[in-house]
């Protein structure tokens, strides 16, 4: 989808996005009274902020010790040589790993910030010994345990 060039953000439009983080199952009808705005332009500008790309995407958020994947580990990567051709080669690897639910890539002794979603310390050795670990290209891994989370914000302030 192309996104428009520029587009600034107006008080409704802030609105809309803040309505939408809480509740983005929302008819167009619920939005708009909630905003208070009538139908069409609510509508309007809903698709206006996804095609300029405010809007990214609409996700359901799942509960992941109920889906036995609640053993949280960030796992930091350096590699043995960092140039673009291996970078991309990595990072390509980790978007093909289920376990991996966000990857960043950092400044400071590592390279790259994995988040691990597994259903134990056991799958989480088995995850690092079969799958991360195959990759030639890693010079070290370090590993930070999950005990408890205290805050996991999905929205962005508006």
């Amino acid at each position: 989808m192309a996104q428009e060039t520029e587009y600034i953000l107006d008080e409704k439009d802030k609105e809309i996005l803040k309505v939408l983080q809480n509740n983005a199952r929302l008819t167009n009808k619920e939005l708009a009274s909630k905003v208070h705005l009538s139908t069409t332009p609510t509508y309007e500008r809903m698709k206006r902020l996804e095609r300029t790309g405010y809007i990214k995407q609409y996700a359901t958020i799942l509960n992941a010790h109920k889906l036995n994947k609640g053993f949280t580990v960030f796992c930091s990567v350096k590699l043995r040589q960092l140039n673009t051709e291996r970078a991309i080669a990595f990072e390509q690897l980790v978007r093909e790993m289920p376990e991996v639910t966000e990857c960043y890539n950092i400044s400071g002794s590592f390279d790259f910030m994995l988040r691990v979603q597994s259903p134990d310390m056991r799958s989480y050795q088995q995850f690092l010994l079969n799958s991360l670990g195959r990759h030639d290209n890693i010079a070290s891994l370090e590993s930070t345990f999950v005990m408890e989370e205290i805050k996991h914000e999905y929205s962005v302030t508006v």
